[in-house]
């Protein structure tokens, strides 16, 4: 009973990193500042296999997790690795000095990574911000 045990905890722990596969990645966020709002540009990577499972959105929440923006992506990149979209027009709370981007995909929904970006600084890990 102890080996079954052990090794179904072993086949468990050897499938945790492929529950987190063909997620989409976010990989960079700029955001450029004009007057009052915002213009945001996102880096996704997916593993895009067709209008099934593909990277759909992209998000931008603030620190309560309130969804401030978001951008619909409404086709499969499936030959464009890694891709960048972009939204204008974001308009962040006054306040809100740390916000998050999430991203999205058809299949597994959204993905655990968050991206945070501190608008404070000029860059960051994984991001950049001008005024």
């Amino acid at each position: 009973m102890k080996k079954l045990f052990v090794a179904v905890v072993l086949a468990g722990l050897c499938a945790a990193p492929q529950a987190f596969a063909n997620q989409v990645e976010i990989l960079h966020a700029k955001f450029q500042q004009s007057g009052g709002n915002w213009y945001v540009s996102v880096t996704l990577r997916h593993h895009d296999t067709g209008w099934d499972h593909y990277a759909d959105e992209w998000r931008i929440v603030g620190p309560d997790g309130k969804e401030i923006a978001k951008r619909v992506l409404l086709h499969p990149h499936e030959n464009e690795q890694p891709f960048t979209r972009s939204l204008g027009g974001v308009e962040i709370p006054s306040g809100d000095n740390v916000v998050y981007i999430e991203a999205h995909d058809k299949v597994h929904g959204w993905s655990p990574q968050r991206l945070k970006v501190d608008l404070r600084q000029t860059r960051g890990e994984g991001f950049e911000v001008s005024r």
